[in-house]
């Protein structure tokens, strides 16, 4: 009876193991998604701040948010009305809820993962550039990517999970048959 109680444990432990695995690894790959755009929100805001007009800030081209990984520039101002942008989607600038720019001006910068339409994810940054300019940066790219990457983890971890299961299972029968209680 005993190593029935064991094998009962050593799944709900391994079940939560692999829970943890996918927990950590997934917040790994969001965080991360986040990398380049905090640096280039930081900068562009640090050059606003410094005094450099908006029209001098050099910027990627034009990017449809929906097609591609590239990341984009929206610069608001302090009402969150658009100044300049590098981001399309449908044809116009895309806009985030009102309440980031308020969080963002509370507290310097936010980080949110943006869905404007059901096949469109950005994790964005939005720094506020501080007093001097008054103006919000918002740093953006697609998700697209680590949203495939975080489906393969998903795979991998399942005929890991199942793997462990079959081998678990199979102690307990082999347990069973020859009486090792």
């Amino acid at each position: 009876m005993k190593y029935a109680y064991f094998s009962i444990l050593s799944l709900i432990i391994f079940t939560i193991l692999t829970g943890m695995i996918y927990g950590s690894v997934q917040q790994s790959f969001r965080q991360g998604a986040n990398d380049p755009q905090i640096q280039m929100a930081r900068d562009i805001a640090l050059s606003l701040e410094g005094g450099t007009p908006i029209t001098s800030l050099s910027l990627p081209a034009h990017i449809d948010i929906a097609k591609s990984l590239a990341p984009f520039v929206i610069i608001y101002d302090e009402n969150g009305k658009s100044l300049l942008s590098t981001a399309e989607l449908a044809g116009e600038t895309p806009a985030p809820p009102k309440g980031v720019f308020e969080y963002s001006k509370n507290h310097g910068e936010d980080r949110i993962t943006w869905q404007p339409r059901d096949d469109v994810r950005s994790a964005m940054v939005i720094k506020y550039a501080g007093e001097t300019s008054k103006n919000f940066v918002l740093v953006g790219r697609s998700l697209d990517e680590v949203e495939k990457r975080e489906g393969q983890l998903v795979s991998h971890l399942l005929f890991g999970w199942v793997v462990g299961l079959i081998v678990i299972l199979g102690f307990f029968v082999v347990g069973q048959r020859f009486k090792f209680d």
